[in-house]
Protein backbone atom coordinates (compact mmCIF):
# COMPACT_ATOMS: atom_id res chain seq x y z
CA UNK A 1 0.00 0.00 0.00
CA UNK A 2 1.45 3.53 -0.53
CA UNK A 3 1.72 5.81 1.87
CA UNK A 4 0.05 8.82 1.19
CA UNK A 5 -0.71 10.49 4.80
CA UNK A 6 0.54 13.40 6.75
CA UNK A 7 -0.62 12.57 10.56
CA UNK A 8 -1.11 15.47 12.96
CA UNK A 9 0.13 13.58 15.86
CA UNK A 10 0.79 15.34 19.71
CA UNK A 11 2.06 12.48 21.28
CA UNK A 12 -1.41 11.81 23.68
CA UNK A 13 -3.25 8.64 24.17
CA UNK A 14 -5.40 8.77 20.82
CA UNK A 15 -3.43 10.38 17.98
CA UNK A 16 -0.10 8.15 19.20
CA UNK A 17 -2.95 4.98 18.68
CA UNK A 18 -4.06 6.41 15.19
CA UNK A 19 -0.16 5.98 14.43
CA UNK A 20 -0.17 2.60 15.33
CA UNK A 21 -3.34 1.55 13.66
CA UNK A 22 -2.91 3.35 10.36
CA UNK A 23 1.05 2.91 10.62
CA UNK A 24 0.68 1.68 7.03
CA UNK A 25 -1.06 4.49 5.37
CA UNK A 26 1.51 7.28 7.45
CA UNK A 27 3.96 8.81 5.68
CA UNK A 28 5.20 11.75 7.69
CA UNK A 29 4.03 12.88 11.06
CA UNK A 30 3.60 16.04 12.93
CA UNK A 31 4.42 17.64 15.96
CA UNK A 32 3.26 21.71 16.42
CA UNK A 33 4.81 23.02 19.44
CA UNK A 34 2.54 26.26 19.84
CA UNK A 35 3.10 26.51 23.83
CA UNK A 36 0.69 24.48 25.94
CA UNK A 37 1.94 23.21 29.45
CA UNK A 38 2.44 19.91 28.11
CA UNK A 39 3.91 20.34 24.83
CA UNK A 40 7.49 19.07 25.58
CA UNK A 41 6.03 15.95 27.34
CA UNK A 42 3.98 14.96 24.73
CA UNK A 43 7.19 15.83 22.14
CA UNK A 44 8.86 13.30 23.80
CA UNK A 45 6.34 10.79 22.92
CA UNK A 46 5.41 11.48 19.86
CA UNK A 47 9.40 10.66 18.98
CA UNK A 48 9.64 7.89 20.86
CA UNK A 49 6.30 6.50 19.20
CA UNK A 50 7.93 7.94 15.68
CA UNK A 51 11.20 5.85 16.53
CA UNK A 52 9.96 2.63 17.00
CA UNK A 53 7.57 2.66 13.72
CA UNK A 54 9.85 4.31 11.67
CA UNK A 55 7.69 7.30 10.66
CA UNK A 56 9.52 10.77 10.18
CA UNK A 57 8.41 13.33 12.58
CA UNK A 58 8.12 16.73 11.36
CA UNK A 59 8.44 19.73 14.51
CA UNK A 60 6.60 23.06 13.43
CA UNK A 61 6.63 26.09 15.96
CA UNK A 62 3.71 27.75 16.25
CA UNK A 63 4.88 30.28 19.03
CA UNK A 64 2.66 32.95 18.30
CA UNK A 65 0.11 30.86 19.70
CA UNK A 66 1.36 31.12 23.23
CA UNK A 67 2.48 34.37 22.91
CA UNK A 68 -0.71 35.83 21.44
CA UNK A 69 -3.92 33.78 22.30
CA UNK A 70 -5.57 33.14 25.79
CA UNK A 71 -6.56 29.57 27.46
CA UNK A 72 -5.13 28.06 30.95
CA UNK A 73 -3.54 25.43 28.46
CA UNK A 74 -0.93 27.88 27.83
CA UNK A 75 -0.55 29.56 31.19
CA UNK A 76 1.08 27.15 33.06
CA UNK A 77 0.08 24.24 35.66
CA UNK A 78 -1.70 26.27 38.08
CA UNK A 79 -4.28 27.92 35.66
CA UNK A 80 -5.39 24.25 34.50
CA UNK A 81 -8.47 23.51 37.30
CA UNK A 82 -8.89 19.85 38.58
CA UNK A 83 -12.23 18.42 38.47
CA UNK A 84 -13.65 16.33 35.68
CA UNK A 85 -13.99 16.91 31.73
CA UNK A 86 -17.03 18.41 31.23
CA UNK A 87 -17.56 21.76 29.41
CA UNK A 88 -18.63 23.87 32.68
CA UNK A 89 -14.65 23.03 34.37
CA UNK A 90 -12.17 22.77 30.86
CA UNK A 91 -14.33 25.47 29.05
CA UNK A 92 -10.63 27.65 29.88
CA UNK A 93 -8.26 25.09 28.38
CA UNK A 94 -9.60 25.57 24.99
CA UNK A 95 -7.04 26.98 22.40
CA UNK A 96 -8.88 29.17 19.49
CA UNK A 97 -9.28 27.78 16.74
CA UNK A 98 -6.25 25.57 17.24
CA UNK A 99 -7.03 22.55 14.84
CA UNK A 100 -7.70 24.68 12.18
CA UNK A 101 -4.71 26.51 12.36
CA UNK A 102 -2.92 23.42 12.94
CA UNK A 103 -4.47 21.47 10.08
CA UNK A 104 -4.19 24.27 7.42
CA UNK A 105 -0.49 24.05 8.11
CA UNK A 106 -0.24 20.06 7.97
CA UNK A 107 -1.99 20.52 4.88
CA UNK A 108 0.25 22.62 2.98
CA UNK A 109 3.08 20.62 4.73
CA UNK A 110 1.54 17.35 2.66
CA UNK A 111 1.14 18.93 -0.24
CA UNK A 112 4.61 20.22 -0.44
CA UNK A 113 5.52 16.38 0.00
CA UNK A 114 2.94 15.36 -2.66
CA UNK A 115 0.64 13.21 -0.20
CA UNK A 116 -3.06 13.68 -0.33
CA UNK A 117 -4.40 12.95 3.14
CA UNK A 118 -4.28 14.53 6.56
CA UNK A 119 -5.05 12.69 9.38
CA UNK A 120 -6.48 13.66 12.32
CA UNK A 121 -7.37 11.79 16.32
CA UNK A 122 -10.02 14.24 17.28
CA UNK A 123 -12.77 11.94 18.87
CA UNK A 124 -15.93 12.04 20.57
CA UNK A 125 -15.05 12.92 23.74
CA UNK A 126 -13.86 16.55 22.75
CA UNK A 127 -17.07 17.73 20.87
CA UNK A 128 -19.16 19.33 23.32
CA UNK A 129 -15.73 21.21 24.33
CA UNK A 130 -14.10 21.96 21.61
CA UNK A 131 -15.40 23.45 18.59
CA UNK A 132 -12.81 22.80 16.36
CA UNK A 133 -13.09 18.72 16.94
CA UNK A 134 -16.71 17.96 16.09
CA UNK A 135 -17.71 16.33 12.83
CA UNK A 136 -18.89 19.44 11.32
CA UNK A 137 -16.16 21.45 11.26
CA UNK A 138 -13.75 18.16 10.22
CA UNK A 139 -15.85 18.40 7.16
CA UNK A 140 -16.38 22.02 6.55
CA UNK A 141 -11.99 21.97 7.09
CA UNK A 142 -11.75 19.20 4.87
CA UNK A 143 -14.12 20.84 2.01
CA UNK A 144 -11.65 24.12 2.37
CA UNK A 145 -8.37 21.99 1.73
CA UNK A 146 -9.52 20.05 -1.05
CA UNK A 147 -10.75 23.34 -3.09
CA UNK A 148 -7.46 25.28 -1.81
CA UNK A 149 -4.95 22.83 -3.23
CA UNK A 150 -4.17 21.13 -6.41
CA UNK A 151 -4.08 17.88 -5.43
CA UNK A 152 -7.38 17.90 -3.75
CA UNK A 153 -5.92 17.09 -0.22
CA UNK A 154 -8.68 15.79 1.81
CA UNK A 155 -8.58 15.16 5.90
CA UNK A 156 -9.51 11.95 7.34
CA UNK A 157 -10.40 11.86 10.87
CA UNK A 158 -11.47 7.85 11.81
CA UNK A 159 -12.23 8.33 15.71
CA UNK A 160 -14.12 11.40 14.89
CA UNK A 161 -17.14 8.83 16.45
CA UNK A 162 -15.35 6.91 18.86
CA UNK A 163 -14.75 7.52 22.31
CA UNK A 164 -11.74 7.26 24.17
CA UNK A 165 -12.31 3.92 25.72
CA UNK A 166 -13.06 2.86 22.63
CA UNK A 167 -9.78 4.05 21.26
CA UNK A 168 -7.96 2.87 24.03
CA UNK A 169 -9.68 -0.61 23.28
CA UNK A 170 -8.59 -0.64 19.82
CA UNK A 171 -4.93 0.41 21.24
CA UNK A 172 -4.94 -2.93 23.13
CA UNK A 173 -5.17 -4.54 20.16
CA UNK A 174 -2.37 -2.88 18.37
CA UNK A 175 -0.23 -3.39 21.64
CA UNK A 176 0.11 0.05 22.38
CA UNK A 177 1.97 1.21 25.25
CA UNK A 178 0.53 3.80 27.20
CA UNK A 179 3.10 4.51 29.52
CA UNK A 180 4.60 6.25 26.40
CA UNK A 181 2.40 8.68 25.77
CA UNK A 182 1.03 12.12 27.74
CA UNK A 183 -2.14 13.43 28.73
CA UNK A 184 -2.15 15.62 31.23
CA UNK A 185 -2.82 19.16 30.57
CA UNK A 186 -0.69 20.85 33.86
CA UNK A 187 2.68 19.37 31.90
CA UNK A 188 4.54 18.51 35.04
CA UNK A 189 7.04 15.34 35.09
CA UNK A 190 4.03 12.61 36.29
CA UNK A 191 0.47 12.93 35.53
CA UNK A 192 -1.34 15.30 38.59
CA UNK A 193 -4.08 12.45 38.51
CA UNK A 194 -6.65 15.37 39.01
CA UNK A 195 -7.26 17.54 35.97
CA UNK A 196 -9.59 16.66 33.73
CA UNK A 197 -7.58 15.19 30.85
CA UNK A 198 -5.91 12.96 33.87
CA UNK A 199 -9.33 11.88 34.70
CA UNK A 200 -10.49 10.95 31.13
CA UNK A 201 -7.15 8.91 30.28
CA UNK A 202 -7.78 7.31 33.88
CA UNK A 203 -11.49 6.25 33.03
CA UNK A 204 -10.71 5.42 29.30
CA UNK A 205 -8.00 2.66 30.30
CA UNK A 206 -9.92 1.47 32.78
CA UNK A 207 -12.53 1.05 30.62
CA UNK A 208 -10.79 -0.81 28.08
CA UNK A 209 -9.28 -3.36 30.36
CA UNK A 210 -5.69 -2.02 30.41
CA UNK A 211 -3.37 -1.65 33.30
CA UNK A 212 -2.33 1.68 33.91
CA UNK A 213 1.07 2.36 33.28
CA UNK A 214 0.77 6.20 34.31
CA UNK A 215 2.37 7.63 37.30
CA UNK A 216 -0.03 10.11 38.85
CA UNK A 217 1.10 12.65 42.07
CA UNK A 218 -1.73 12.26 43.41
CA UNK A 219 -2.56 9.03 45.56
CA UNK A 220 -6.15 8.24 44.59
CA UNK A 221 -6.14 5.51 42.42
Amino acid sequence: MKKDALMVLSGGMDSTTMLYEYASQIDLAVTFLYGSNHNARELECARYNCEKLGIELAVINLDFIGEMFHSSLLEGADAVPDGDYDFDNMRSTVVPFRNGIMLAAAAGLAESRGLTTVMIANHAGDHALYPDCRAQFIEAMSAAIKAGTYEGITISAPYTLLTKAQIAERGKLLGVDYGHTYSCYKGREHHCGRCGTCRERREALAAAGIADPTIYDDDDK
